[in-house]
């Protein structure tokens, strides 16, 4: 883990609200998933700058013990145009810490490292977390993924 500051960005993507408690966000953030890759989201989305895809968790409610937002989209370069379906949001960068994990994504890697960090005092203020999909990423088995927290 390393110390990074963030740049301002802006999303679109999909979302949906959900909870840790009773492992409901296994569920909807699996659900979340299977929907922006079955469904075309990646394709759809409009002015893009790459096809990274950043997994976004945001909304908090108070930490990561109550309900927050999970967002799955690309950086774009402007919200000029949110297509029916999907939301757009503005971040504005800050400081974050860095967590990279490598191995095979079927196997909970992420699920794993979040757990750890669940655990950790980082000085978290829970504006906005995210992991990082990119070229490292692509093949399953073998992949690499930042993931980054607000602190």
């Amino acid at each position: 883990m390393n110390n990074v500051q963030t740049e301002p960005c802006q999303v679109i993507g999909i979302a949906v609200r959900t909870t840790n408690e009773n492992n409901q966000a296994a569920t909807d953030i699996g659900a979340l998933w299977g929907t922006f890759m079955n469904e075309g989201i990646l394709e759809a989305i409009p002015n893009k700058m790459d096809t990274t895809v950043y997994s976004i968790y945001t909304d908090y409610e108070k930490d990561h013990t109550k309900p927050y937002t999970t967002l799955l989209g690309c950086r774009v370069n402007n919200l000029d145009h949110i297509p029916e379906g999907m939301v757009g949001y503005s971040f504005d960068g800050g400081n974050y810490v860095k967590f990279t994990v490598r191995g095979d994504l079927t196997k909970n890697l992420v699920i794993n490292q979040w757990l750890k960090i669940w655990e950790m005092d980082l000085g978290r203020v829970f504006t906005a977390d995210f992991e990082v999909y990119g070229e490292k990423a692509q093949n399953p088995s073998d992949a690499e993924v930042d993931i980054f927290i607000a602190v």
